[in-house]
């Protein structure tokens, strides 16, 4: 695997980690889904975290693994969550929330692996 490639399965791992804890209750709304709800999130938007935790942990396992030639749909799969991660770095930005601010160099970092990885 490509060090870029752990890279990106390091930090959706990580992303991933964040939305199970938001799931589980956690009290950190402030720092999610807009930062509408400081404390924790209501039951709908726990149910969205731990989703796109599922989805971000699948993302890993395709970030984390070597190319090989019989998946051609793995570019883009890498280059569609790159896209996605890099829109959210604006959204990030421009929340009224510091801490979901803080999250944009993880998106901007995130999104530039996996747009590396799928490159390689």
């Amino acid at each position: 695997m490509h060090e870029v490639g752990r890279v990106a399965a390091a930090g959706l791992v990580a992303v991933a980690g964040f939305q199970v804890a938001l799931a589980s209750g956690a009290p950190w709304g402030a720092a999610a889904w807009g930062g509408q709800h400081p404390g924790r999130l209501p039951r709908e938007l726990r149910v969205a975290s731990a989703t796109s935790a599922g989805v971000l942990v699948g993302l890993a396992a395709v970030a984390a693994t070597a190319p090989r030639p019989a998946e051609p749909w793995r570019r883009g799969v890498l280059l569609a969550a790159a896209m996605v991660l890099g829109v959210g770095v604006p959204l990030n930005l421009a929340s009224p929330s510091p801490p979901e601010r803080a999250w944009a160099p993880v998106a901007g970092g995130v999104a530039f692996a996996l747009w590396k990885t799928a490159r390689t």
